[in-house]
């Protein structure tokens, strides 16, 4: 019955994504750079007894964006965006554990959690050297890094936000069959969620919004094989009911915002059909001076628009992190 459910919303989700308001403007949105090519470092390294894959790219005296991915992604969501910005900036992408190429320890060897990949995550910056950093956060990313600014503030110098949400206000209707794993977990509310999974959600994630000529069946087929893992099924399953763990944390992570005020930079594609425009524009209400800029995207947001959020990011960067 849940598992249905969710066939009538993605007939509606164009309506949910609509725009409330016209993008705004920006000269670093129509810039264009001629950026030397820099190697980008494909390395693993153990923390925990895991192996922890990550991309690594650009000069590490230069200041540090750690760019920390989503559902169902790793780090190459990231494969286009490194290359506009490892010129000027110090960048680590890692996979979390059950994702990319990182290794996937069963549940019974390590607890799928949003805190747990808090830890692994913030174990990892410190193995690698990594001391403070802009946290580039979208989607899963979001509640793993904001963590770090609610927990080690003096670590974040600024927060980038892609699709990455902190507000309840920017749950999307889809999110009806998760939601009823969180009030209860047993089979039938797990195979709702398990749609998820489906290659259907996959393409429907990285297609919803966007032209279709512009959508990269690699990536599709890159998220779908590691959803498709033997064993990956009951992970993904795992943190979905964990999620509610990380709404939990709203009001923390709000409260951090105002103490702190990370200067904030949100690139939003505002034709997402799963975190809506309401989750992007909320971050004004704690974090005023917030710079929002509304992508003509979808959920994927750099799968079509790297070089317009790399213009944003540069600029951003270059007036508030030294």
């Amino acid at each position: 019955m849940i598992r249905t459910f969710i066939l009538p919303l993605l007939a509606s989700a164009a309506v949910i994504a609509s725009p409330a308001a016209a993008a705004p403007t920006s000269p670093a949105a129509n810039a264009h750079y001629s950026i030397p090519a820099t190697p980008i470092h494909y390395r693993t390294v153990k923390v925990d007894g895991l192996d922890i894959f990550y991309r690594e790219a650009g000069d590490p005296k230069k200041p540090t964006i750690l760019l920390l991915h989503g559902f169902p992604s790793s780090s190459h969501m990231f494969r286009d965006l490194i290359p506009l910005l490892a010129d000027k900036y110090h960048v680590v992408a890692p996979d979390y554990p059950g994702f990319g190429h990182s290794s996937q320890p069963t549940p019974a060897d390590y607890a799928y959690t949003f805190d747990n990949l808090y830890q692994t995550v913030d174990k990892f910056t410190r193995t690698v050297g990594v001391d403070k950093f802009a946290v580039y956060i979208q989607d899963y990313g979001a509640p793993i890094g904001l963590r770090f600014v609610s927990r080690q503030p003096e670590r974040v110098t600024a927060m980038i936000v892609q699709n990455g949400n902190a507000y309840e206000s920017g749950l999307s209707p889809l999110w009806a069959p998760i939601k009823a794993l969180w009030a209860k977990d047993n089979a039938e509310t797990r195979e709702g969620a398990a749609a998820f999974l489906t290659r259907q959600i996959t393409t429907f994630q990285y297609s919803e919004g966007v032209p279709a000529d512009l959508v990269n069946p690699d990536a599709i087929e890159n998220d779908q094989a590691i959803l498709d893992r033997p064993g990956n099924r009951e992970i993904q399953l795992d943190l979905f009911a964990n999620y509610q763990t990380n709404v939990d944390l709203y009001p923390t992570f709000h409260e951090a915002f105002r103490k702190h005020q990370v200067p904030t930079l949100v690139v939003w594609g505002k034709n997402d059909p799963i975190f809506t425009l309401a989750g992007a524009e909320a971050f004004k209400q704690d974090l005023p001076k917030a710079e929002i800029h509304l992508i003509d995207a979808g959920h994927f947001a750099l799968e079509t628009k790297a070089g317009e959020i790399a213009g944003h990011i540069r600029d951003f960067m270059g007036r508030k992190v030294k």
